[in-house]
């Protein structure tokens, strides 16, 4: 069966995990992947299609990759509309937008299955879509990462976003080296998403702790102002075995599993320093191994995509199971 991958990319920084998401689903689903920038707003003549009855093709399969629920709109494309599709599904990352819900998405049977990252949303996003939702949380690519470096000269690390008592660079660097811990900035951004991420997965790899606080902790005119969430900044942390100090969203526990953050206070950085420093006392070198490894059994994308592969009733190929294999007995791809 043909499968047909649209990723609908979002404006801004931060997407380069789904960007590499949406690549490696289509390498281990061999599906065509289009990815389209989001414009902001879907054409009318986009919408009226959208409100049309659902052609069928015994032959094809349909994955729409959405960063929020507002793009499931331009899943109504000519190329995809026709000949149609025996089965679609879609994966909404950002999903605890439920308030921007697609009327595509709504009660129109465009979509056979909906995955989601919020797993409290099941029940919501069912009552309006009238579809079979499913959970499909934030993940992290762990095979990407050859080998775990024997040292971690870096005690924390800061990775994006932080609250105003956190978020001075020169300032946290000093309230450590007055500790005697080694702090390290924000990693260079670069304008190729690619780039990006290999500069924070390199950051990772040489530092035990990062600093991730929850949307409701820090705040910003982008997040949302009443749930709070997992990102990949978790996600991408413990796949490279790295422990998340900050305050963590409380979908955190069931997500990530244990032992995986520590809470440290938000609004003031001498108190937050000292509770760091106590971490980095109890910190022993085994335990980005115990980190990795768990990573790899609970959090990496192939696990998601290989739900969905069984929604959409593909068979997986040899090179899915090999990875998936890889996974369980902690190989590395060659």
């Amino acid at each position: 069966m043909t499968l047909d991958i649209l990723y609908i990319r979002a404006g801004g920084n931060g997407w380069g995990p789904i960007d590499q998401l949406a690549a490696l689903t289509a390498r281990l689903l061999e599906g065509n992947l289009v990815t389209l920038q989001d414009q902001g707003e879907v054409s009318i003549a986009r919408k009226l299609l959208g409100q049309l009855p659902r052609h069928r093709s015994d032959r094809r399969a349909l994955l729409v990759l959405a960063s929020n629920p507002a793009h499931l709109a331009y899943a109504a494309r000519l190329r995809h509309w026709l000949p149609g599709y025996r089965t679609t599904a879609a994966w909404v990352i950002d999903s605890f937008w439920s308030d921007r819900i697609s009327r595509m998405a709504r009660g129109r049977g465009h979509f056979d299955h909906i995955f989601i990252t919020d797993r409290d949303l099941q029940d919501e996003w069912a009552s309006a879509t009238e579809t079979k939702i499913h959970w499909a949380p934030w993940g992290t690519d762990t095979l990407v990462i050859d080998e775990l470096p024997a040292e971690r000269p870096v005690d924390l690390l800061r990775i994006g976003r932080q609250p105003a008592a956190w978020d001075d660079d020169r300032r946290t660097a000093e309230a450590a080296a007055a500790v005697g811990l080694t702090f390290e900035g924000r990693p260079a951004m670069d304008p190729d998403p690619a780039v990006n991420q290999q500069n924070v997965r390199s950051a990772l790899l040489r530092s035990k702790f990062v600093l991730a606080f929850s949307n409701l902790a820090s705040p910003a005119d982008y997040t949302h102002p009443t749930r709070d969430y997992v990102t990949g900044r978790w996600t991408d942390a413990l796949g490279a075995g790295v422990i998340v100090a900050g305050v963590a969203p409380r979908a955190a526990d069931r997500t990530l599993g244990p032992a995986s953050t520590i809470e440290i206070d938000p609004s003031d950085l001498s108190h937050g320093i000292a509770q760091i420093r106590e971490a980095v006392v109890r910190w022993s070198p085994s335990i980005p191994a115990q980190t990795h490894a768990r990573a790899r059994a609970t959090l990496d994308w192939r696990w998601r995509i290989h739900e969905i592969a069984l929604a959409l009733d593909l068979a997986p190929s040899t090179q899915f199971q090999n990875e998936l294999a890889l996974l369980d007995a902690g190989g590395t791809i060659r």
